[in-house]
């Protein structure tokens, strides 16, 4: 697959809807992430190479508009020593001179649209494989946000099952039954607060029918009876 091809691919592949599919997609997006540094690498390695051939080329036009310049001297030379003869052969290097530095920046002109366009597919890669490796970053934080999610259910449910767990919860109902037990021990007795006033109440209770009697007695002139 050709550097072009393999650029394209991964231009317009969508990210997501790959991963989505994959069985492993950590492992799909280390693959994605180095098949798209391979290629960045071309390219910039072609785009250098470009860059480089327009270079030459630049200088080769400079070279050709100075043979212009130069057998344009000689023409007029041959010129001034009436020698038609040499101006016309000079003439005629200078257009052959001129017309290598046209082609050459035709040339030039090629050269830096593609260079052009290598940068922006060298901007537009480096894009994707900033994003890709955001992906990256992000399943590998999942990853391991559930085997340590994962972790801690294994060690719950291992200490829900555990021997440690059935004592405590053996403890806690002797704890429990204990607790019951001392509530039960008083039930029924009343303490000695409660019966001495108990004995308070008694003592008002009584003296208070004590002055009701008297009242009712006093009222009817009948005589007590005796208690």
């Amino acid at each position: 697959m050709g550097i072009f091809t393999r650029f394209r691919d991964i231009i317009s592949s969508n990210i997501n809807a790959m991963l989505d599919k994959a069985e492993d997609p950590e492992k799909l997006i280390k693959l994605m992430i180095r098949e798209m540094e391979d290629t960045l690498v071309e390219l910039k390695s072609s785009c250098a190479g470009v860059m480089a051939q327009a270079r030459k080329i630049q200088r080769e036009i400079g070279d050709a508009e100075d043979r212009q310049r130069y057998w344009e001297e000689k023409a007029a030379l041959a010129v001034r020593k009436n020698r038609d003869d040499l101006a016309r052969e000079a003439l005629a290097e200078k257009r052959a001179s001129s017309q290598r530095a046209q082609g050459l920046e035709s040339e030039a002109t090629d050269l830096d649209g593609l260079v052009a366009e290598y940068r922006e597919d060298i901007r537009q890669l480096e894009s994707k494989l900033t994003s890709a490796k955001e992906k990256q970053r992000l399943l590998v934080e999942r990853h391991i946000h559930a085997s340590h999610k994962r972790r801690a259910q294994t060690d719950i449910r291992r200490m829900e099952s555990s021997d440690a767990i059935i004592r405590f919860e053996n403890l806690e109902n002797r704890i429990d039954r204990m607790e019951v037990e001392a509530e039960l021990v008083n039930f029924g007795k009343e303490s000695l607060d409660g019966r001495i006033a108990h004995l308070e109440v008694d003592d008002e209770i009584e003296k208070e029918l004590d002055a009701l009697k008297s009242g009712l007695f006093s009222h009817s002139g009948a005589e007590r009876p005796v208690a």
